[in-house]
């Protein structure tokens, strides 16, 4: 006789902030992912690697996606089911698009390297537009053993 085992539904759990354009929220932005990761079934390697695209993609939207008197917003989202996190860090520039496929700038230029890092870390990235106006920058990473690694 077979007997099957009752399966627990899978379990998504989300985030979402609004944050000020500045260094500061870009910081609180980070520290923020930093709570939830602990509060999530996220392991360390999978939270580390995250962290470190929210604050590129934080840094970005508050120096390059800045408009005054908007702000930028986190989201998270992590499907157990899929056992993907997803990250989403939306503007208000929408005609600011990044450079998908970034290159490394002249060694003697101290910025231009933040989406290397998050091409680097991340298992997908990209943008979409977001309506009514801006657009999001988003970063998949896969949350299962099978996953990439730090590198």
């Amino acid at each position: 006789m077979n007997a099957s085992t009752p399966q627990l539904p899978a379990t998504s759990w989300t985030f979402t902030q609004r944050l000020s354009s500045t260094r500061r929220g870009a910081r609180l932005a980070r520290l923020l992912a930093v709570e939830q990761f602990r509060a999530w079934p996220v392991s360390p390697a999978v939270a580390d690697r995250a962290v470190a695209i929210i604050a590129e993609l934080s840094a970005n939207a508050a120096l390059h996606g800045r408009v005054p008197g908007r702000d930028f917003r986190l989201g998270l989202a992590l499907d157990g089911a899929a056992e993907t996190l997803r990250i989403e860090v939306i503007d208000t520039r929408g005609e600011r698009q990044p450079i998908l496929q970034p290159t490394a700038p002249p060694p003697d230029r101290e910025t231009g390297r933040g989406l290397l890092l998050v091409d680097a870390l991340a298992d997908r990235w990209g943008t979409e537009p977001h309506h009514p106006v801006g657009k999001t920058v988003w970063a998949e990473l896969d949350s299962h053993p099978g996953g990439r690694s730090v590198p």
